[in-house]
């Protein structure tokens, strides 16, 4: 009987040590975004078909919450950690503390500027502002007076869309009015354009960063009665209807759950000792009417 008991004790060890092998942890900079929501969801998904548990936790773009999920985690000894960064920089303290406790570490749409990241996942995003801003040159031309909404300060998808539509400023002699943060959110994009269009109101097209930002600007210009060509960037749900509705001209459209769920999957691969690519991209596509 003892001999018995001591079997059934190891084989439940054995079977809480390996669940805790298989679990996966997401964290998020923002679960307020649909954008990112899409990502938890592709990852879930993704998690389950590979039978693997996800804790998901929202760092509420605080860098300090990320920080404390990140020792949180480092504490539950998770086996694998997908980082979407609230700051490309202040993240490098997150990821520093998982290579301390050897804690694999992954990137989702924003990189890291240090600590060790075994894979990038993400979409192009300097070719994806390159892209808003052909857009905007196919449909009004070269020297088109615009205006840009930046996102969040820091982040790798704000330097790198910008740096993009940089490229195409240059390319197609555009006029900046005016380049401004509204850190990626609608209704700061909102605030933003409402006190950017008093003082431009001859702009010509609006680039937004990303979709909320270009939801909330379109809100300022029709209550000013104006019709630049608004773009986009990310392809949610919300900015695809909207372009549909012919509000947005068009958006730059990522593939969140493909992202998410890539994440996974190269998790996995890691766990299983397979090599993975630094950086691996995800396929952007311009959505218009």
């Amino acid at each position: 009987m003892k001999k018995l008991t001591a079997l059934l004790t190891t084989t439940v060890l054995a079977t809480a040590i390996q669940a805790q092998a298989d679990t996966l942890a997401l964290v998020v900079s923002t679960l307020n975004n649909p954008f990112f929501v899409s990502m938890k969801e592709g990852a879930d998904e993704a998690a389950k078909a590979l039978g693997h548990e996800l804790i998901v936790l929202d760092s509420q773009n605080d860098p300090g919450k990320e920080l404390a999920n990140v020792e949180d985690l480092t504490i539950r000894k998770v086996s694998a950690i997908l980082i979407n960064p609230t700051d490309s920089d202040a993240v490098a303290n997150a990821v520093q503390l998982a290579n301390k406790a050897k804690i694999p570490v992954l990137t989702l749409d924003r990189g890291a500027n240090g600590g060790e990241v075994v894979s990038h996942i993400a979409s192009d995003n300097v070719a994806g502002g390159k892209l808003a801003g052909d857009f905007i040159a196919n449909k009004l031309g070269a020297n088109a007076k615009v205006i840009q909404l930046e996102g969040i300060a820091g982040t790798s998808a704000a330097r790198d869309r910008g740096e993009g539509f940089a490229q195409a400023v240059s390319a197609h002699g555009f006029s900046v009015l005016a380049s401004q943060p509204a850190d990626f959110d609608r209704s700061k994009g909102l605030n933003v354009m409402e006190n950017l269009i008093t003082a431009h109101s001859d702009v010509q097209a609006v680039f937004a960063q990303n979709d909320e930002m270009a939801l909330g600007a379109i809100r300022a210009l029709e209550a000013a009665g104006k019709q630049p060509l608004v773009v986009g960037f990310d392809g949610t749900d919300d900015g695809v209807q909207a372009v549909k509705r012919g509000k947005l001209a068009a958006t730059i459209a990522q593939k969140p759950a493909e992202i998410g769920a890539t994440g996974v999957q190269t998790a996995d691969k890691v766990l299983k000792g397979e090599s993975v690519a630094a950086y691996i991209p995800v396929e952007l596509m311009v959505v218009s009417e």
